[in-house]
């Protein structure tokens, strides 16, 4: 018996063409599923906390990264839950790392297949991230996205990054990976389980979802007239052999915000100015 959790408005109408199929293909197999439509910020998450609760939960998130963030965040019991992943948001940036199947046809097929793997995620204390979390320059981002009223999709957080851009600000931080502190002024840092946000910019590009560790890319300030030259190469993740990156490896990351900057986890952004993030390797059970 397959929990399937989906917003139904999600992705511009993707997200219902998406299920039709899904369905489609689950009674072609002769399984049996119940869907869960989400009407509000947050109910994934209290979906999942119910469904997880269930003997042998087999649940699965249709959706993008906030999707899988809120269900992942709902999970009470990991030892009694696996996890199937159908990418149908706007970015679906996590997937990029995971190697789930764009196609919902595949996705299904693959959890109707059975075989069962883990993936890591980042505790944060009170919360989880499933893919990547931050701060600097892509929080700024994602604040004048929310504001933006032109545009949608892609095209709007590209016109967000863009301006962003044009009016560039450093941001001071406190990093400290294994017990090793660094203050840094920065254009951005990631923190990452997965290699992608905004969809589809590798900020950490070498960041494996299976592996036991975070992956760390500092930004460092650098003149403002190099940011146009240097941004294909963010696009493309070639930022992370430049000057001005460092990157790292390690299981506990904290950040700390010195300045009025704030932090973002898988896409939201949050006002805590203390970030501590552990990675949990070989509890997450999912559908691979």
């Amino acid at each position: 018996m397959f929990d399937i959790i989906i917003n139904p408005k999600g992705g511009k109408g993707k997200s219902l063409k998406a299920l039709k199929l899904a369905e489609k293909i689950l009674r072609e197999h002769g399984a049996e599923y119940t869907v869960h439509n989400t009407e509000y910020a947050g109910h994934a998450t209290e979906l999942a906390r119910e469904l997880s609760s269930k003997p042998d939960a087999k649940i699965i998130v249709m959706g993008g990264d906030g999707s899988f963030n809120e269900v992942l965040n709902g999970i009470t019991d990991f030892n009694n839950v696996t996890l199937g992943i159908v990418a149908c948001g706007t970015g679906n940036d996590f997937i990029r790392a995971s190697g789930h199947p764009r196609k919902v046809r595949d996705a299904i097929e693959l959890i109707l297949r059975g075989n069962v793997g883990y993936i890591d995620y980042i505790d944060v204390g009170s919360r989880r991230c499933l893919n990547v979390a931050g701060a600097g320059m892509d929080v700024d981002v994602l604040l004048r996205y929310a504001e933006m009223k032109a545009f949608r999709g892609k095209v709007k957080y590209y016109a967000s990054l863009f301006d962003t851009l044009a009016h560039v600000k450093w941001h001071k931080l406190r990093i400290t990976i294994d017990g090793r502190t660094m203050d840094k002024s920065v254009f951005m840092i990631g923190v990452g389980n997965g290699t992608c946000i905004g969809g589809g910019m590798p900020i950490c590009p070498e960041a494996k979802v299976d592996d036991g560790l975070l992956s760390v890319v500092i930004v460092n300030e650098m003149k403002k007239s190099r940011i146009p030259i240097e941004l294909p190469g963010f696009l493309t993740g070639k930022h992370i052999k430049k000057d001005y990156t460092e990157s790292y490896s390690g299981k506990e990351v904290r950040i700390e915000v010195l300045d009025d900057g704030k932090i973002e986890l898988d896409g939201e952004v949050i006002d805590d100015k203390v970030l501590d993030c552990k990675v949990v390797h070989n509890v997450l059970k999912v559908y691979r």
